[in-house]
């Protein structure tokens, strides 16, 4: 795995495991947590968040990218997706190119359950070719 020190690594397991602790998922009973590293080295949690109109419910990852925004973090270094195993747990397409918005292809996405980390890929190896902000730019 790219480098991210140890303590650093467990503070993001740490705020995934209690933020999936948190999770609202009454339907699916498939509980997510996530953690986004900012670029200040500040960590941001979220929660799944279920909706009884299905597509109204929002993921962990959105959630975790909101609370960034909110505190001021403008650019996601990595972040850790944590579910309840045992297969093995990536981020939705559509919370894909919500974690492009913050950051490029080298965003480092960490899979986790409860046992620990069970896999790492960067954003660019989960979404080739994105599109994103720079596409934009006149």
């Amino acid at each position: 795995m790219p480098p991210l020190n140890d303590a650093l690594l467990q503070q993001l397991l740490a705020a995934a495991a209690s933020a999936r602790s948190h999770s609202h998922a009454p339907y699916s009973r498939y509980a997510v947590g996530a953690a986004v590293l900012d670029e200040q080295g500040r960590v941001h949690a979220g929660c799944n968040i279920e909706n009884a109109a299905y597509p109204q419910g929002w993921c962990a990852e959105t959630t975790a990218l909101g609370a960034m925004v909110m505190a001021g973090g403008r650019q996601a270094r990595a972040v850790l997706v944590m579910g309840p195993g045992p297969e093995v747990i990536t981020p939705c397409g559509g919370c894909r190119q919500k974690l492009r918005e913050f950051n490029s292809g080298d965003l480092l996405v960490i899979a986790a359950d409860p046992a620990g980390i069970q896999a790492h890929w960067t954003l660019e190896q989960l979404l080739p070719a994105s599109f994103g902000p720079g596409h934009l730019r006149f």
